[in-house]
């Protein structure tokens, strides 16, 4: 048995035991809009057609939702929609190229779309080659799966206007084949001394990235064009830059372990200040993250080529150019001083207030990393859909059932067939188990509602119908049969250079192996 299918059947077996909520039943909270819901189900049409879901997003929440929804309502059909060529979304764009191993879940999401129950449609653009609104008179069910397609800005002067300043979430991407940051170009090789400003995962992400042996990673599927950028960085120094202390950093043991072991990389010491002084009271995760950061690095800063370092209590001010004109390249970064504040300053939730006493570091090149933002599609509003804008979520029942502001009885109802998973329903955080635990709960409420016959959307052919809409539109699809096309294409290219795959950076160069 492989090692997804173990965790399938593990998380599975731990997600079954937990409540999937009613619309109905129990003493849930929508109880309340009982009497309202059910004029709603007479829309509901229950005519011996299979039940059928368009899932919009292809990544791991889409799949992991449809693999789940297959397996609990007999004979369902799933119509996927993704507006790339190219199916699985993060696992793809942003899962390091150096950790092929948590790609492997790409095998069950071939598996899932070789059911015949099952429809890839690739190279397709809600609002644009179809609307949403057309989703709901063709389906059951909508799932929203979509992820996070921005990131968030620290809205401080200079974070826009000045050279030498990425997104992590760009530069990931990039280095990924993402055909959005295909021409970022970032220049690493102005500075050798990059400031990371974020603690989580993804921010050592970039800190490996800009590190590691170039060398390392020329068997990966990383892109030929980031391979040549990396092999002329002149980086030597990466500072990892937070708000908090140690105490309340995002990132994994996995991730700032894997940093520690670098070759010819050393870490620099944290200030022991910032430690608890009983670190075996803490909690399991915390002591061992705690005693991890404390060891450092395999490596000595005396023998170091490279080194990295953790930078606590320090929040972004301003970007300050190196000519004082604002079209200038970055050349420091000006941060506040930062102090833990409450009871316990080593608790995972302390805060920190601002301090008068500022701190600037001299760099050329910095990377935004203090996290992603999903958007509302077109159409959202018009359907009732109400999206958090605050929060970057669609608002939901924390189950994934999709609720409406109801004025005049101050209750949100579910909408009716409409679900979300993934980022999109809870926020842009945890790993990709996270994203499947939370996409099963999402599926095991739509089965819910089936089998207790709620109100669904009215049903369907789906994608049968929906092809010809697109068609006088003049959409070019891609199916899944497309895509191992595509796929069989960048394997060849890759296995040509001594690499795993080499991907197409342009939808143009994917959709020409199909011509």
């Amino acid at each position: 048995m492989t090692r997804i299918h173990t965790a399938l059947r593990f998380s599975e077996h731990g997600i079954r035991g937990c409540s999937s909520g009613s619309w109905y039943g129990g003493r849930s909270r929508w109880t309340a809009g009982v009497t309202r819901q059910r004029r709603y189900q007479s829309q509901v049409v229950r005519d011996g057609r299979p039940f059928r879901m368009a899932v919009l997003g292809s990544g791991p929440a889409g799949f992991y939702t449809a693999y789940k929804v297959m397996q609990g309502i007999d004979k369902a059909k799933v119509d996927m929609y993704e507006h790339l060529p190219v199916p699985f979304g993060l696992v793809r764009y942003g899962v390091a190229p150096d950790h092929p191993e948590v790609k492997n879940c790409q095998d069950k999401f071939t598996e899932v779309a070789s059911s015949p129950d099952f429809t890839f449609i690739g190279n397709i653009k809600v609002g644009q080659d179809v609307s949403l609104k057309s989703f709901t008179n063709h389906y059951n069910a909508v799932v929203f799966a979509y992820g996070a397609s921005k990131d968030r800005k620290l809205g401080i002067p200079g974070e826009d206007q000045l050279n030498g300043i990425y997104s992590a979430r760009d530069f990931v991407g990039w280095y990924n084949g993402l055909p959005e940051f295909s021409n970022l170009a970032p220049r690493l090789d102005l500075s050798d001394t990059a400031v990371v400003i974020g603690q989580g995962n993804v921010a050592l992400d970039v800190a490996r990235i800009l590190l590691k042996d170039v060398n390392s990673l020329r068997t990966t599927d990383m892109t030929d064009q980031a391979l040549a950028t990396l092999a002329k960085s002149k980086v030597k120094r990466v500072r990892v830059v937070g708000r908090r202390g140690p105490m309340q950093v995002s990132f994994t043991i996995k991730e700032v372990r894997e940093l520690m072991r670098l070759r010819s990389v050393a870490f620099e010491p944290i200030d022991q200040n910032l430690i608890p002084p009983n670190i075996p009271s803490l909690p399991r995760t915390a002591k061992r993250l705690t005693k991890l950061l404390m060891e450092g690095s395999t490596c000595d800063l005396a023998h170091a080529e490279k080194s990295w370092a953790l930078d606590f209590l320090l929040s972004p001010v301003q970007f300050l150019p190196a000519s004082g004109t604002t079209l200038s390249p970055l050349e420091s970064i000006e941060f506040a001083r930062t102090k833990l504040v409450g009871s316990d300053p080593f608790d995972s939730t302390a805060r920190v207030e601002i301090s008068t006493d500022h701190h600037s570091i001299s760099t050329s090149l910095a990377f935004r990393s203090i996290g992603y933002q999903s958007e509302a599609l077109p159409g959202m509003s018009e359907l009732g859909i109400h999206f958090d804008t605050k929060r970057g979520i669609i608002t939901n029942d924390y189950y994934g059932r999709l609720l409406s502001p109801t004025p005049e009885v101050h209750v949100e109802r579910p909408l009716p067939g409409m679900y979300c998973a993934g980022w999109v329903k809870r926020g842009p955080a945890g790993v990709i188990a996270n994203t499947m635990e939370d996409s099963f709960a999402t599926a095991e409420a739509i089965i819910a509602d089936w089998n207790d016959k709620a109100p669904f959307l009215i049903g369907g052919n789906g994608w049968e119908t929906l092809k010809g809409e697109t068609a006088v539109k003049g959409a070019r699809t891609v199916s899944w049969e497309d895509w191992l096309r595509i796929d069989a294409t960048e394997k060849a290219r890759g296995k040509a250079v001594g690499k795993e795959r080499e991907k197409f950076t342009n939808p143009r160069d994917m959709l020409n192996v199909l011509d």
